[in-house]
């Protein structure tokens, strides 16, 4: 993991994609590929269970400061306070919410949370890590 060489006061501009939360390698972190039953990473080839998977959170945004903007990936359990849960809860949260409402469209929760998180994110100012 690269260590922190400065740090940049900037506001979010914009999010980059809808996709906040990833099935991740507890290895490497890398995005597992997903079946019904089975994960897999390609990167360093750890292997099991779909329910055993853990998530990870990865928020891309545009973000501004006085002079330039920038595109930044923020990673992992620093968004857990912003989220006010770990990835991993989210999404077994979002999962519950669309079998108890019998939801069909994964899109429909998604966008809800979308724009939830513009909502908490768009127009603040943060101090980033980079």
């Amino acid at each position: 993991m690269n260590s922190v060489k400065g740090l940049l006061a900037a506001s979010v501009i914009s999010i980059q994609n809808s996709c906040f939360i990833y099935p991740a390698c507890q290895t490497c972190f890398s995005r597992l590929i997903l079946d019904s039953r089975r994960f897999n990473c390609l990167k360093c080839g750890c292997t099991g269970e779909a329910k055993d998977a853990s998530y990870r959170y990865r928020l891309s945004l545009k973000i501004a400061d006085t002079n330039d903007l920038f595109d930044i990936t923020v990673f992992g359990s620093c968004l857990d306070p912003f989220f006010g849960v770990t990835a991993e809860n989210l999404q077994r949260y979002i999962q519950d919410f669309n079998q108890l409402s019998g939801e069909t469209n994964a899109e429909t929760s998604t966008g809800a949370l979308v724009q939830a998180v513009e909502t908490c994110f768009i127009g603040k100012r943060f101090i980033f890590g980079v």
